[in-house]
């Protein structure tokens, strides 16, 4: 049999607390056959509640959470890319110069 948690010792534990402090103030029972009933019947349902506390689920191995994460690329990759990258950016500025330069030719008045 597993061990409890300490999830299901402290939720058993306050139920077993609670309720039998409950119950002694409710029933206002005084004698010792009241209290030892009323003292097995809060272990009882301490004992329900710690059984019944949700236990946290296992992944199985069918499920997406088991999917294993993707392996980092391999090196000659990564520079490869960031060498695309740098030619793209490269492109770009030179295609944002040749542009800005056509414009202002545009808005140049021309000389006489």
């Amino acid at each position: 049999m597993p061990r409890p948690t300490a999830a299901q010792l402290a939720y058993g534990s306050c139920t077993v607390i609670f309720s039998t402090l409950a119950m002694l103030l409710l029933s206002q029972t005084s004698s010792g056959l009241g209290i030892a009933v009323i003292t097995l019947s809060a272990l009882a349902l301490g004992l329900l509640v710690a059984v019944t506390v949700p236990l946290p689920k296992r992944v199985r191995s069918g499920s997406l959470a088991a999917v294993p994460a993707p392996a980092p690329a391999p090196v000659q990759e990564r520079v490869s890319a960031q060498r695309e990258t740098a030619s793209v950016s490269a492109s770009l500025s030179s295609l944002s110069s040749v542009s800005s330069a056509s414009v202002s030719a545009v808005r140049e008045p021309a000389g006489p």
